[in-house]
């Protein structure tokens, strides 16, 4: 259920039906004074509680989470050293977009923005543009504005008339679906055929047309973790252009896998190395190894980004150029990511996404030893794996196998593929730093001592498999 609501079913908290005492110790001083009955959950309380009483209740309250450490569901990061968190507490009250009042907070985000495009081989870096987002979700909405934006300008005599489309494969995050719903922009999605899970070039370049802004190529299908050949999809265009005369540009989702390819995928070319690319989005909060929301969107050129988009305001002292969806935002996870580049460097960097990547290697083996499964990846390209059941698997499904491990504290996200392949339902393990060997063996323990249950099961016990897990990314 995406947005929370009110609970009508709760006991009436104005008397209707009167709920249990807070424990007596959680009182400041006099432990039976005030603390005769809780306090109303949906309305506001009548009178103040201590400070340490609402700490209490709420932290109670939030025991019942699951652990994030053993969530192989998630991208995002879910460990940082201590230092980093100070760092992010000391700056928590900063107002990322008043780059005014906090002007050393805003060189830190133009470092980051240096740093990655030098990273992703900017032809000059020093003339690339970027930002910091709250995550990829809105440096993706970002990114297809400016594709969108740049479409319109060329085809001024036929637009709004005309109606815009972008090309990418059905294995996009939804929050491409979001922008071509929000911005109105026809979502033009290239099919899984068979053992390809992912986009495919030519298929691709032959949805094209005079109405398409651009084609988004993924470097990390959160599906299965692999690689959208990039180049391929941009030789694809460059032979579309030679034809047809159509100039296509390309944007790279690179969520997660735009921080582990340039450390551990050196020769593998997809970013601004390829003319066709365009723009690149990466979530600083996943492989970027920074608690969330912090993402960033950067662009090849000034060319890239039309300057209409980006609004200046000066209310807040100083003439501010801003270009994002939020306006005020913390600054904490701007300074976490600076710590972070700081910290390891490129060695750094390397260590601990190729230490995330043995991890999923591992453990992908260790299930393939199972028997009872088939691996889809294996974790060589993101450090994350999918596999399905064996085809002579009767008695469970991956449901089943994801509502079990749930009761050893493992969330492992259970889910369809899209077309043309919902035939096939997966599990996927998600290998981040902080997953380590002990813990992946801990996993595969688990998982071992599951399977003689499974087996005797007479049929599948998965009634809805909509509602059995989540497809978290």
């Amino acid at each position: 259920m995406p947005l929370h609501r009110g609970n009508s079913e709760a006991p009436d908290d104005k008397g209707g039906g009167r709920r249990l005492a807070v424990n007596p110790f959680y009182g400041e001083t006099n432990p039976v004074s005030g603390m005769t009955e809780a306090p109303p959950t949906h309305r506001l309380p009548d009178t103040p509680l201590p400070p340490a009483t609402a700490y209490q209740v709420v932290h109670d309250e939030l025991m019942l989470d699951g652990n994030s450490r053993l969530n192989l569901a998630t991208f995002v990061t879910t460990w940082m050293e201590p230092q980093a968190g100070v760092l992010m507490a000391e700056c928590r009250d900063k107002n990322m977009i008043d780059k005014d009042e906090y002007p050393r907070t805003a060189e830190l985000e133009r470092r980051c923005v240096a740093i990655l495009a030098d990273l992703w081989n900017a032809p000059d870096p020093s003339a690339a543009v970027g930002c910091s987002t709250t995550g990829s979700s809105e440096a993706c909405m970002l990114s297809g504005m400016a594709l969108k934006r740049r479409w319109a300008q060329r085809n001024a005599d036929r637009y709004p008339g005309a109606r815009p489309n972008l090309v990418m494969g059905v294995n996009v995050q939804v929050c491409w679906d979001k922008f071509c719903n929000f911005w109105e922009v026809e979502p033009r999605l290239v099919p899984m055929e068979g053992e390809r899970f992912h986009l495919d070039p030519q298929a691709a370049a032959e949805l094209c047309d005079e109405n398409t802004i651009g084609v988004v190529g993924i470097l990390g299908s959160t599906f299965d973790g692999s690689y959208e050949p990039i180049a391929d999809l941009c030789a694809a265009l460059d032979a579309l252009q030679e034809r047809t005369g159509l100039d296509v540009p390309v944007h790279v989702d690179g969520a997660s896998g735009a921080m582990v390819a340039p450390f551990l995928d050196e020769d593998l070319v997809w970013d601004f190395r390829l003319p066709r690319v365009a723009s690149i989005n990466t979530s600083g909060h996943k492989y970027g190894l920074v608690y969330p929301g912090v993402g960033w969107a950067l662009w090849r050129d000034k060319e890239a980004l039309p300057e209409e988009l980006v609004f200046r305001v000066n209310y807040l002292g100083g003439d501010m150029p801003t270009f994002a969806l939020n306006f005020s935002r913390p600054g904490a996870q701007v300074v976490a990511q600076y710590y972070s580049f700081l910290r390891l460097g490129r060695e750094g960097f390397r260590a601990v996404q190729q230490a995330s990547r043995d991890v999923a290697g591992t453990v992908a083996g260790a299930v393939e030893k199972l028997g009872d499964f088939r691996l889809l990846t294996r974790g060589d390209q993101l450090p994350v794996f999918a596999f399905t059941t064996a085809p002579d698997v009767r008695a469970y499904d991956v449901f089943d196998v994801s509502r079990r491990l749930r009761e050893k504290g493992w969330l492992v996200p259970a889910y369809t593929f899209p077309p043309n392949r919902e035939d096939l339902s997966v599990l996927r393990v998600v290998c981040r730093n902080g997953f380590s060997e002990d813990l992946a063996e801990l996993f595969v323990q688990d998982l071992t001592l599951l399977l003689p249950e499974l087996r005797r099961q007479p049929h599948p016990l998965t009634q809805d498999r909509g509602a059995a897990t989540g497809f978290h990314h």
